[in-house]
């Protein structure tokens, strides 16, 4: 994965792609940084789930940034975020759709043998370690919830 962000940068030098050039540099501050915090616990490197993680938010945190600037009519701002989550995109695995997310989130739900609302955290850490990066955690919930409620 970290030679996937290199190599990346290195093309968009040489093409002179200035947006996913800085956007790369995003992403490989945010890894630095958490590969710092994950020393403190005597890890030398973040793993690639946890890249994935990071990738994920970083898309979740330019959404609300792209949906807070089109309500302030800042377009041109909203457009450059969408930009750079296309950019992230290209990093993650093909993401589930919503038939898939329900199908996987009924077979969690199926093996953890989750009976009630209470069984919630362990179908979702079981979702998150199952499939980390191909969906969207969010929908996943909703779909766990329902199928527990």
């Amino acid at each position: 994965m970290r030679t996937r962000l290199v190599d990346g940068m290195k093309a968009a030098m040489k093409s002179g792609e200035k947006r996913k050039l800085s956007t790369l540099r995003l992403i490989n501050a945010a890894i630095k940084d958490r590969d710092i915090s994950a020393r403190s616990t005597g890890n030398e490197r973040v793993s690639d789930e946890d890249i994935l993680a990071i990738l994920s938010k970083m898309i979740k945190q330019r959404e609300e940034s792209a949906r807070i600037y089109e309500e302030g009519n800042r377009l041109e701002l909203a457009a450059q975020e969408r930009e750079e989550m296309e950019i992230i995109r290209e990093y993650l695995p093909k993401q589930m759709n919503a038939d898939e997310v329900r199908s996987a989130c009924t077979q969690i739900v199926t093996e953890v043998g989750g009976e009630g609302l209470r069984d919630m955290g362990k179908c979702m850490n079981a979702i998150k370690q199952r499939y980390p990066g191909k969906l969207d955690v969010g929908q996943a919930s909703k779909v766990v919830k329902e199928l527990l409620g």
